[in-house]
Formats: structure tokens, sequence, C-alpha cells
């Protein structure tokens, strides 16, 4: 009898468990589940999500930060481009304003010539037509002209040469260069132009104007053709036999029949206003873009 009701007791315990099995189970989290642990053991559902969203949190506000930089440093290089904007229209005017000037005297120092570049000097002397040099490719300084061409895609601008004759400065006992101005293509060979090479004493006023550097994609010097792409004072000066001092004739030096003086270009390049305009919409678009991504928490952005 006593091993019958054990035999029942027994049954009833596995019955029980059977049925609370499947049921306990279906209870457990999937972390639990996957490794076995009860359910007091197991990390549930509140607890994985909690560290989740931590995380995603801390995650955000790193983004935010490190986002807002762009917009910053793009008004940062914004204002920077104002600065430098302020700075060459200065320098435009200031050399604009040197070559209004009323001349001075040359120096023959060289020290005293690098403080006058753009300044109008008087000198006065006799040329040597023998030994022209020729700066070329170069077109004709026209204001006139490039203010009614301003914004057209084709020119009628006509290229040339600009003649750069030594010139003996009676007073200083030196011999100079002189850029007497330009010449179309057709007239660079000097028999062409005969009226031209002016003859005997005579007073001129010119520009200063320095040594200059190679810049990118410009030729080198072609001193056996006789063809100067840029200012090399110093291999210029030793072809004609003279000092490394160089002056643009000013256009009353003109004569009928020769170069056209006054070729003398006051520009620098002055592209600022574009960078402005650049990092400024920069700032201003990605401004936008944070202000909606981290304040209005736009969704999908």
């Amino acid at each position: 009898m006593a091993a019958v009701r054990a035999a029942a007791v027994q049954r009833l315990r596995l019955g029980l468990r059977a049925a609370w099995w499947p049921c306990a189970w279906r209870g457990f989290s999937p972390q639990a589940r996957a490794v076995n642990l009860p359910p007091g053991l197991a990390p549930g559902p509140g607890r994985w999500s909690s560290s989740a969203a931590e995380a995603r949190a801390e995650e955000d506000s790193f983004l935010q930060w490190a986002l807002l930089l762009i917009p910053a440093a793009a008004f940062g290089l914004g204002t920077w481009q104002v600065q430098r904007r302020k700075w060459k229209l200065d320098l435009i005017a200031e050399l604009e304003s040197r070559v209004t000037a009323e001349p001075v005297a040359l120096p023959v120092d060289p020290m005293e010539l690098k403080n006058l570049e753009y300044r109008p000097v008087k000198v006065r002397g006799h040329f040597d037509h023998s030994k022209e040099l020729y700066m070329m490719p170069r077109t004709m300084v026209d204001p006139a002209r490039e203010a009614r061409e301003a914004g057209r895609i084709s020119s009628s601008t006509e290229t040339g040469a600009y003649v750069i004759t030594p010139f003996h400065c009676s007073g200083l006992g030196v011999t100079i260069l002189v850029n007497r101005g330009f010449v179309p293509k057709s007239k660079v060979n000097p028999e062409t132009r005969p009226k031209g090479q002016v003859l005997g004493e005579v007073d001129l006023v010119g520009v200063v104007r320095l040594t200059e550097t190679r810049k990118p994609f410009v030729p080198d010097n072609s001193p056996e053709q006789n063809h100067w792409y840029y200012r090399d004072l110093e291999a210029m000066a030793k072809m004609a036999g003279a000092e490394p001092i160089f002056l643009d004739a000013d256009f009353r030096s003109t004569v009928p029949g020769g170069p056209i003086g006054g070729q003398t270009r006051v520009t620098l390049r002055n592209e600022h206003m574009q960078y402005i305009l650049t990092w400024y919409g920069l700032c201003a678009a990605t401004s936008y873009l944070w202000f909606q991504k981290f304040v209005r928490r736009i969704p999908g952005m």
C-alpha cells in the first residue's frame, strides 16, 4: 500500500513539472533561453533596452557637438576672407595712388628702387634701338576697351609684344631698360616702324617695375630667340648691356608709328568675395541641417 502511494506521488510530481516547464520557458527572456538560465537570473528586456538607450544617447551627444564644428569652422573661414578682402582692396588702392603720384628723380640705389615699385620717375637720355628685347605674347592695356568688352565671351584683343629698349640716362651715367609699350605682331620687327624709333635726347616718365619670378605654366624665357615671357631683370639686363632697372614708359611717351606706352596694368587677383559667399553659404546650410537633426529631431535625418 505504501509502495502504491509513493508511485502515485512520483507521477503527480512528473505531471506538474511537465505542465510548468513550457509555461516557464515562454517567460524567459531571449538571453536567458540561450544560456538556459532561470528567469530570476536572466537580464530581462527592460535592463537591455535601458543600457542600449544610454549608449545611444551618449553617441548622439558626441555626434551633435562634433558636427557643430563644421558650421563653426565655415563661419571662421568666411570671416577671415572678409578681412583678407579688405586688405586686398587697401593694397590695390595704394598701388593706384602710387601710379598717379607726381614723378620723382630715378634713384640708382637698388634698395631705394625696391620701395618704389609702381611709382613714376623721370629720366633724361637716349635710346639704343639696336638692342631691343621683346616680351611676348602680350595684349595692349586699354581700360576703355576692356570696360566695353567686360562680360563678353569673345574679345577683339590683338596680340603682340612689348618693346624693351636700353635707355642711357645722361645725368646718371647708367643704362636702364625701358618698356616703350605695345606693338602688334606685324610691327615687332623694328624695320616695319622706322618713324617710331626716337632719336636724340628725350625726357621720359616711367613707372618702376621690379623683377618677376616665373609663374606656373609660363614658359621659360628664350634669350636665343629674344622672346621673354616674364621680367627676369638680371638676364634681360645682361643681354642688353644695362643695369637691372626697369621702367614702363607712360602713355605720353607714345610717338606716331612707335610702341603705345602706358602699358602698366595695376591689378591684383581679388576673388575673396567668392570665397566669402562660399564659406558663409556652407555655414548657413550646415547650421540648418544641424538644427533640423538635433534641435527639431526630424525623424530620418
